[in-house]
């Protein structure tokens, strides 16, 4: 997302939930999973992940996690883009409400 692509609302939710809607998922935990196997075995947990292609997009997107107050995991490479994971289910519920809402 460049400047010229950036919206007029330059609010954090505002500019996430258009890196969201571009590129961005959800993974949640297997609850049948974690039943049979225990949390020992099976630790996968709720996680957003926002993909960008360039450096510049992450740190973009690094700035505007802190901004609404969540801490960004450790970024990694995957088919040649960059994905910003953020734990936890209070950051899956953000991000779903900002899917729900008009930006």
């Amino acid at each position: 997302m460049s400047k010229q692509t950036a919206r007029k609302d330059d609010r954090p939710d505002a500019l996430l939930a258009q890196f969201f809607r571009q590129s961005g998922y959800i993974r949640r935990p297997d609850v049948e999973r974690r039943e049979q196997l225990g949390y020992t075995r099976y630790k996968k947990g709720y996680e957003v992940r926002l993909v960008v292609r360039t450096q510049r997009e992450l740190a973009q997107v690094r700035r505007l996690v802190r901004q609404a107050g969540f801490a960004p995991g450790k970024p990694f490479q995957k088919h040649h883009q960059l994905v910003q994971p953020v734990y936890g289910k209070a950051a899956v519920d953000y991000f779903l409400t900002l899917l729900r809402q008009r930006t």
